[in-house]
């Protein structure tokens, strides 16, 4: 099993650095400067490999596995930089940017310069104003004891290299409506204040991308990788439809449990009825006291296998 998983991850990566040489030279892809493909690879195979789910590498399809690793690669992200991480469902397995992944994919893109999220705490003073059809922060004041407050929104600026900032709001509810549709619900739990920067970076991200003149193959690798953190219709319409049914089983047992309870207490269980041991029991040939019988059984059980 070992030079087999060996043998894949040299398959994978020759095939990788292929496809990653025909992208750039006839989709324009430009690799960062300082960005080794094989190295995150490697980071990426001893993540899989480590993974808390399992061997990825052994549960996950290998058309799955390659797809995630040449997104990963044509974004130009590392495992080891706490970019990206890898997430199995089923045998499908999904390569899913952190926020400061998404962060590094935007400021490499040749009009921005920086980006940036912040958390809006309850008791911030937080206004915006528009100014030539576009939103700007007016004012955002905080404490820092906010910061144990309950979270009513979150913001990203994109700044282009032409000095413009790019401003995009979310509230609570548009959060929370995004976290409803992911497949990642536990971590949001878990994590609310990175997440909700992850989520109002993304909704930035994809509309700044979109419209940027970089390459067609990062463009479409971001928007793949986004795309994979949500339900597809088919996927919703199943959770729809499991959640529905656990609903209405969990229902019934609340429902059922009041009436067996009454019903018990109704009718009490009767008191089982003697039964009067003969002093001798005969069988064929032979007749046996039953205290004989009941001390063998005594001494049967003492000295089984312990029930």
């Amino acid at each position: 099993m070992a030079n087999e998983l060996t043998l894949l991850q040299k398959d994978i990566t020759d095939n990788i650095a292929r496809k990653l040489d025909e992208l750039k030279k006839d989709g324009g892809l430009a690799i960062p400067a300082n960005y080794n493909p094989a190295n995150a690879l490697k980071s990426a195979f001893f993540e899989m490999t480590n993974s808390a789910s399992g061997n990825l590498l052994e549960k996950c399809s290998r058309e799955s596995i390659a797809n995630s690793l040449l997104n990963m690669a044509i974004q130009g992200l590392s495992p080891a930089k706490k970019q990206c991480y890898f997430v199995p469902y089923g045998q499908n397995l999904s390569m899913q940017r952190s926020y400061f992944g998404t962060q590094k994919v935007v400021k490499s893109l040749t009009n921005v310069d920086d980006i940036w999220a912040t958390i809006i705490y309850e008791g911030d003073e937080f206004e915006i104003e528009i100014e030539g059809g576009r939103e700007r922060i007016a004012k955002h004041t905080t404490s820092f004891l906010n910061r144990d407050n309950d979270i009513i929104g979150a913001y990203c600026i994109i700044k282009k290299s032409d000095g413009e900032e790019v401003l995009t709001v979310m509230t609570r509810k548009e959060i929370e409506a995004s976290w409803s549709q992911s497949k990642n619900k536990s971590v949001q739990n878990k994590f609310p204040q990175e997440m909700a920067k992850r989520t109002v970076i993304n909704r930035a991200a994809k509309a700044f991308i979109n419209t940027s003149d970089d390459s067609d193959a990062l463009i479409q690798a971001v928007n793949d990788t986004t795309e994979e953190e949500f339900e597809n219709d088919q996927e919703r319409a199943v959770r729809d439809v499991t959640e529905t049914v656990e609903r209405e089983a969990n229902q019934v047992l609340i429902e059922t449990k009041p009436k067996a309870k009454a019903k018990a207490k109704a009718k009490p269980k009767p008191e089982p009825e003697a039964v009067e041991v003969p002093e001798e029991i005969s069988l064929p040939g032979e007749i046996i006291q039953a205290e004989e019988i009941a001390n063998e059984m005594g001494d049967l059980f003492e000295e089984g296998p312990g029930f």
